[in-house]
C-alpha cells in the first residue's frame, strides 16, 4: 500500500517532536520522486548575535532536509540513514521571514547518497548552497 503525500509529510513532521528540528521550527512541506522541501522561520531563535540567520541553523536545516529525503526513499524497517559530510556556502544574509530548503538527489545509491540543497528566502533569493552525503546502514549493525 502506497502512502499519500500528506501522510508521508505528517509522519516526517511528527518525527521531529522533541528534536532540534522542533526547536528550530523546521517543517517538511513537500516532496516528490527526487526531492524534499522544508521551511524554517528566521527570527531571534535562529539569529547570530548581530541579528541575522546563523550559519549553523542553515546547516541544521540543510542536513535535516537532506537526511529526510534519503530516509523516505529507503526501507526504514531494514536501514537507517546518517549524514557523513556536509558543506555549506553562505551567500546572502537574512534577518526575518522564512527560508526554504530543497534537497535534490545528485546520486541515489544503495549505500551512499549525495544531495544538493538550495536554501532560498520568500523572494527566491539564494541564501545558501549545500552538499550532503548520507549513508544507509543495516539496522542489525551495532
Amino acid at each position: 500500500m502506497s502512502l499519500t503525500k500528506e501522510i508521508v509529510i505528517a509522519k516526517a513532521n511528527a518525527a521531529c517532536k522533541n528534536t532540534l528540528m522542533e526547536t528550530l521550527q523546521i517543517e517538511v512541506i513537500d516532496y516528490g520522486d527526487d526531492f524534499l522541501v522544508a521551511k524554517m522561520p528566521v527570527n531571534s531563535r535562529v539569529h547570530q548575535p548581530d541579528g541575522v540567520l546563523h550559519g549553523g541553523a542553515t546547516a541544521a536545516l540543510a542536513e535535516s532536509v537532506g537526511s529526510f529525503a534519503s530516509h523516505i526513499f529507503i526501507d526504514t524497517e531494514k536501514f537507517f540513514v546518517r549524514g557523513i559530510e556536509i558543506t555549506v556556502n553562505h551567500l546572502k544574509s537574512i534577518k526575518e521571514g522564512m527560508v526554504f530548503a530543497k534537497a535534490t538527489f545528485v546520486h541515489k545509491g544503495r549505500t551512499t547518497q549525495l544531495l544538493d540543497i538550495r536554501v532560498i528566502d520568500e523572494a527566491d533569493n539564494l541564501i545558501a548552497v549545500c552538499k550532503l552525503s548520507t549513508i544507509s546502514l543495516p539496522k542489525n549493525i551495532s
